[in-house]
């Protein structure tokens, strides 16, 4: 078992954390190479789960949008090369890790709620 864990980091040594969950709305920055062509093309969504053990170089997650009134899906690899950034719009509050009753939701059974920080004063 140490051999993985010990591949795992000379694959990936500079692994940080994840800082968006399930339930999140994110923009993720991918790059498109079309021939000799790069740009980056922008997937807007909520997050419907986060796959694999943390800090692992399978890592995966993934984002779900409506677009023209069609549920479409993505799989981005956390450790990809092709993605430039990851920005989070939104934190939601949801109770589960994954969201898949979301692609019969129709509607505003799709909201997600919002989840509020608060600051604790010491």
């Amino acid at each position: 078992m140490e051999a993985l864990k010990f591949v795992n980091e000379q694959l990936n040594p500079d692994s940080k954390p994840l800082e968006f969950k399930a339930g999140d709305n994110v923009s993720v920055y991918y790059k498109i190479k079309e021939g000799d062509k790069e740009r980056i093309q922008v997937f807007k969504g909520n997050v419907i789960q986060v796959k694999n053990a943390k800090g692992t170089n399978s890592q995966t997650f993934t984002v779900r949008k409506i677009s023209s009134g069609v549920g479409v899906e993505r799989i981005f690899p956390v450790n990809s090369p092709n993605i430039d950034k990851v920005e989070v719009n939104k934190y939601g509050r949801v109770r589960r890790a994954r969201l898949f009753y979301l692609r019969e939701a129709k509607g505003k059974k799709t909201r997600i709620k919002e989840r509020r920080f608060v600051k604790k004063d010491k």
